[in-house]
Order: structure tokens, then C-alpha cells, then sequence
């Protein structure tokens, strides 16, 4: 396998490589939230969303995927979410080049800065963004308190986005 990663813009057959993969990336956030991430009906309505952009890395060799990013631009912001890396790839880059598809998106949709949220108990998450730039400037709610198995909040996060 070699680690030439390259980006595309995921399709409706996509889903259900989708699904597996957040649900699998995001398996580390069981110990406060009940339930998978997403399902396919989710990502269908967000695929279904003209802002939306979904950008997925291929795996080498397979029909699955190694990553997946949900990108969506509004008044000149980009936001992105369920950034996911296949669990056996994380580490190798993945990660890095959906980011950098998420800015290059961004930047040509005319975007001045991106933005993401990140659970506040996910104490390994903000010397991550902050490393690519990113600073933490507020908080929020977390959006489905249903799922929590404890207490936790969002921290929204922007990074300037030169041209």
C-alpha cells in the first residue's frame, strides 16, 4: 500500500463506505456518546445539501475508503465535520490531505476563513487543529444531548484562510 493519497467528491454509491468509516473513526467517542455517529440516511440528506461537499480518500488496492471530510461553505465560511480516517490508516497522512481538500475547497468558493466543532472531551483534538493553525474562539451546546452518557459541550474552532 503506499501512501500517494489523492481526493475526490464522493457519490451517492459511496455511502455506505460512508457510514462504515465515521462510524469506525469515531468509535473513540464511546465513552460519552450512545450510538453510532451517522447512519446512511444522514449522510444522504447531507449529500442532498448544495453546500454540502463530501471529499473522501480511496484506499489503495480495495473498494473502500481510507478518509472522508464533510465540507459546506455559507457567507463566506467554510465548515467541515466528521473528519474520519479509516482506524488501521490513521497516522499515515490521511487526515492532512482531507484538511488541505477542505482549504483548497474553501478558498475557491471564496471563503476567508474555515471553521469546525470539537467535543471538549476530546482532550487530544485542540493541540491537533492548533498544530494546523486552527484557535478555539467559543463554545456551544452539544447538538444531541439524547446521545451524551455524560456532560459535554462543543468548542468551535476557525482558522483564517489566506488566498
Amino acid at each position: 500500500m503506499t501512501n500517494n493519497w489523492s481526493t475526490r467528491t464522493a457519490t451517492d454509491a459511496d455511502i455506505p463506505e460512508l457510514v462504515r468509516v465515521i462510524n469506525a473513526a469515531y468509535r473513540v467517542e464511546d465513552f460519552f456518546i450512545d450510538g453510532d455517529r451517522t447512519d446512511a440516511d444522514d449522510i444522504r440528506t447531507r449529500m442532498s445539501d448544495p453546500s454540502m461537499r463530501v471529499i473522501v480518500v480511496d484506499r489503495d488496492g480495495s473498494k473502500s475508503l481510507a478518509g472522508c471530510v464533510l465540507a459546506d461553505v455559507h457567507d463566506a465560511r467554510g465548515h467541515f465535520a466528521m473528519l474520519s480516517v479509516d482506524p488501521p490508516l490513521q497516522g499515515r497522512g490521511v487526515a492532512r490531505v482531507l484538511l488541505n481538500a477542505v482549504e483548497e475547497h474553501c478558498r475557491s468558493e471564496g471563503c476567508e476563513a474555515l471553521d469546525l466543532e470539537i467535543v471538549d472531551l476530546r482532550e487530544e483534538l485542540p493541540a491537533f487543529y492548533e498544530m494546523l493553525g486552527f484557535r478555539a474562539v467559543s463554545t456551544a451546546p452539544f447538538p444531541q444531548q439524547r446521545k451524551l452518557t455524560r456532560p459535554a459541550h462543543l468548542v468551535i474552532m476557525s482558522k483564517a484562510l489566506g488566498k
